[in-house]
């Protein structure tokens, strides 16, 4: 009798768990028309029109200050951008894949000699992260811009491809 009732309570507990599991919100309020990251201010901001819907505290590059210039140097790029790829099997929680480099980047990296790098993305901390659940912690990334995973789920449910992303220094 005693082990039934564990098996309905562990049953039922499973059951309830299982609607929270997904990582894939939805979202029905106002279109983010675009979205700007501030780098010295470590804020990322949800637009529609003049109206910020959402801010999230963000880590950057491990060398944030200045632009991207080259493969491998730490930095976020600085520029006009657009969400161009969603990646919901992110090794960091999901992704949103950005233009970089734009054609302004590739010119300049031309100029220089260098590779300009590829592969910047919005995502989460993924599952290894130690600081994943605390809100400052320092700068990790190789250029690309994080959120805690649960900022990027909602992040994922409320922009969508073609969406315009502004970063400033």
């Amino acid at each position: 009798m005693r082990t039934a009732f564990r098996f309905c309570v562990l049953v039922a507990l499973v059951l309830s768990l299982a609607g929270c599991a997904s990582k894939f919100r939805r979202y029905d309020g106002p279109k983010v028309t675009h979205v700007t990251v501030h780098k010295g201010a470590r804020t990322m901001n949800l637009h529609h029109g003049d109206k910020v819907l959402r801010s999230y505290e963000v880590d950057l590059g491990f060398a944030p200050e200045g632009d991207k210039k080259e493969e491998g140097d730490g930095r976020t790029p600085e520029g006009s951008y657009y969400v161009n790829r969603r990646n919901p099997n992110s090794k960091f929680h999901l992704s949103l894949g950005i233009n970089y480099p734009n054609e302004e980047d590739l010119a300049e990296a031309k100029a220089m000699g260098v590779n300009p790098g590829s592969d910047i993305f919005i995502h989460g901390r993924g599952p290894w992260s130690p600081w994943r659940a605390i809100r400052r912690r320092p700068d990790w990334t190789w250029g690309c811009i994080a959120v805690t995973n649960s900022e990027m789920e909602q992040v994922y449910a409320m922009v969508h491809d073609g969406t315009p992303v502004r970063i400033h220094q």
